[in-house]
């Protein structure tokens, strides 16, 4: 299972030099078309998506993540930092597990 890295430079650079596969997206085009690449390889198990990456296309994220299971997506801040009103990990986890950490 390998993962597949969504975003800005920066992010896709780092990811990158850990040794995983992504793709820059500048705009919603891109980010689209990224996102169907990492869709369509069967190999991919986590996609990590920037949260500003994942906003240029929420109709098409939220309409993948509401209906299928596998690949996982993953929606990480960028280096500018989280996007307002995004709960964090720890809220995330929390909620899913319904203790708090």
């Amino acid at each position: 299972m390998k993962y597949f890295a969504i975003g800005d430079e920066d992010t896709v650079l780092g990811f990158g030099m850990a040794g995983v596969e992504g793709r820059i997206a500048r705009n919603s085009d891109e980010a689209s078309a990224a996102f169907r690449e990492a869709l369509s390889t069967s190999d991919i198990g986590i996609v990590i998506m920037t949260e500003r990456t994942a906003e240029t296309i929420r109709p098409e994220v939220d309409e993948y993540v509401f209906s299928e299971r596998f690949p996982l997506l993953v929606e990480i801040p960028d280096r500018k930092g989280r996007l307002p009103g995004l709960p964090g990990v720890r809220e995330l986890a929390n909620a899913a597990i319904g203790v708090k950490i």
